[in-house]
C-alpha cells in the first residue's frame, strides 16, 4: 500500500460492537479498508475470526492489519498472528513492555517469518514504553528486520516537538516504517490533546506524506479519529477528505 492507500482503525467505531455495523460505517465514510483492534475481535479464536472476516468481505471491506496489541512472547500469542493471515494481513500493530520485551521479540521474529507479516511497533506517547526514537531504534535494530514502526502520527508529537516530529521520524527510520496511523492532535498550555481531523492540527500532514513518499512507503495505512465516539462517521467523512485534498 502507498501513502495514499488508507483505510481507518476499528477503534474510532468502538461505541459499535457489531462488526456488520463497523463494516457498513467503514463504508459511508468512503472507504474499504480496515485494521481490526480487540474491541471488534478474539484473537485468541482465530475460528471465530473467520467469521469477522466474512462479515466484512460480505460489505466490501478488505481487514490489512490487527491490532493494536500488547505482545509479551507467549505462546498463545501465535493465534494473533494466525487471524491476520486468515484475512491476507500483510502487518500487525504491536506494543512492547519493558519487562518482556527481549523474549516478545524472539517470537515476533519467528511469528513474522512463519506467517509473512511485518510488525509495526505502535508509538504511544511518553506514557508508555516506546514512545521515544531512541527505544524505538533500539527496539527495531533487536528485531529487524521482521520489526519496524507503525508511526501513530498524533502519539509521536505528544512527545514534543524536538523529538517528537513525524516527518523527521520517517526520514530517521526509512524502510522500517512499516504502519502509519493517521492521527492528529491540539495542544494546550498544560500539554493536554485533543483530537482533531487529521490535517488541521498540528500535524503537517502534506509533509509527512510527502515524507512517506520519498522513502517509497509501502506498508499499512489507517486514519484514527477517537472523539465523537456516538456519532463518529461526519467527522471521519472529514478526515478521509482532508487525506485526500492533501496526497
Amino acid at each position: 500500500m502507498k501513502a495514499s492507500d488508507f483505510g481507518v482503525q476499528s477503534y474510532c467505531f468502538r461505541n459499535f460492537k457489531e462488526n456488520q455495523t463497523v463494516a457498513q460505517k467503514v463504508r459511508e465514510i468512503g472507504l474499504d479498508k480496515i485494521e481490526i483492534c480487540a474491541v471488534h475481535a478474539d484473537f485468541n479464536d482465530p475460528d471465530g475470526f473467520e467469521e469477522i472476516i466474512k462479515i466484512y468481505e460480505n460489505e466490501g471491506v478488505k481487514i490489512i492489519s490487527t491490532g493494536v496489541q500488547m505482545y509479551q512472547g507467549d505462546d498463545r500469542e501465535e493465534a494473533w498472528f494466525a487471524c491476520a493471515a486468515a484475512a491476507g494481513c500483510k502487518h500487525v500493530s504491536a506494543h512492547l513492555g519493558i519487562g518482556t520485551y527481549t523474549r516478545a521479540i524472539g517470537r515476533l521474529r519467528k511469528w513474522s517469518r512463519q506467517y509473512g507479516i511485518n510488525v509495526g511497533i505502535h508509538c504511544h506517547g511518553g506514557y508508555m514504553f516506546g514512545g521515544s526514537p531512541d527505544v524505538l531504534k533500539h527496539l527495531i535494530d533487536l528485531g529487524a528486520p521482521e520489526v519496524g514502526l507503525n508511526i501513530d502520527t498524533a502519539w509521536c508529537m505528544q512527545i514534543g516537538p524536538a523529538k517528537g516530529n513525524p516527518v523527521k521520524w520517517v526520514e530517521m527510520f526509512g524502510d522500517s516504517v512499516y504502519g502509519v496511523h493517521y492521527k492528529d492532535f491540539t495542544f494546550g498550555p498544560n500539554g493536554q490533546w485533543e483530537d482533531v481531523i487529521v490535517g488541521t492540527g498540528t500535524l503537517d500532514l502534506p509533509a509527512f506524506v510527502n515524507a512517506l513518499e520519498a522513502v517509497n512507503f509501502d506498508g499499512m495505512a489507517v486514519i484514527e479519529y477517537e472523539a465523537d465516539v456516538e456519532n463518529p462517521v461526519p467527522a471521519l467523512k472529514r478526515c478521509v477528505d482532508s487525506m485526500r485534498s492533501a496526497i
